[in-house]
């Protein structure tokens, strides 16, 4: 049969299209969730390429605001001054946790960043001299640290839900192109054949009729001829007992 290869190779029967059947409804409803969940993973991917282009722009901004105040409290402070944080530094301000965000299944890496309060020893840096320029160094670092973080966080969810994206696709293709095509094509093989079958078994069940009344037309033949011949030997015989009567009344008496 022409494009069976789009079909599934099965027996062509009521059960079997059942069963056809019920995996085309599963089909249908699982292309049209994937396909609502690749909607959902694309508005999400475009938000969060919308907000990476306004984190680079803003984390390029941050990041000269940064260098320029760290020219000025090198210049203020001297050059001495890194030498001076160095030492005083014994564990980070500026911590990051990471978390999971679910959108529509798929788990999302987020980093977050915090502080722990407290004094430390970068406090008293700079009191000598340049300690304000220190302390706007300090803070436009720290605002650099953060837009570094999100923008970790919102690039490594991009590439998740890029992958995530370039799947579901492939799902969802591959059921509206493939599987429902061949589940409908198997069931429509199914119904031609089953409408076939029908068809021979009504042509058999004509031609078994024929054949019994063409048998019973002959044996209702065949009964009335043998009973037109009972009929003219019933006939015949009282043609001969009537003649013998008659020439025994014929006969002469002699006295």
């Amino acid at each position: 049969m022409s494009g069976s290869g789009q079909r599934l190779n099965v027996v062509p029967t009521i059960t079997t299209m059942g069963v056809v059947k019920a995996r085309l409804v599963g089909a249908t409803k699982g292309h049209q969730l994937l396909k609502k969940k690749s909607d959902a993973l694309t508005m999400q991917f475009r938000q969060i390429l919308k907000k990476i282009v306004q984190a680079k722009e803003e984390m390029g901004e941050i990041m000269k605001a940064s260098a320029f105040a760290l020219t000025e409290a090198k210049y203020t402070a001297g050059d001495n001054i890194k030498y001076i944080v160095f030492e005083n530094v014994d564990t980070a301000i500026i911590k990051v946790r990471a978390r999971q965000e679910n959108v529509a299944g798929v788990k999302l890496p987020k980093f977050e960043h915090f502080s722990e309060a407290g004094e430390t020893k970068n406090d008293l840096t700079g009191l000598a001299r340049g300690g304000q320029q220190i302390q706007l160094c300090k803070s436009a670092f720290v605002k650099a640290v953060e837009i570094l973080v999100e923008l970790a966080s919102l690039q490594t969810s991009f590439l998740t839900l890029d992958e995530a994206i370039k799947t579901t696709n492939r799902r969802v293709n591959a059921l509206e192109n493939v599987v429902k095509p061949r589940l409908e094509n198997t069931i429509q093989y199914i119904k031609g054949e089953l409408d076939e079958l029908e068809r021979e078994e009504f042509f058999r069940l004509k031609k078994v009729q024929a054949y019994k009344k063409k048998e019973v037309e002959k044996q209702i033949a065949k009964n009335k001829l043998l009973l037109e011949e009972e009929s003219r030997k019933d006939a015949g015989h009282k043609v001969d007992q009537d003649g013998i009567i008659g020439e025994q009344e014929d006969e002469d008496i002699l006295f």
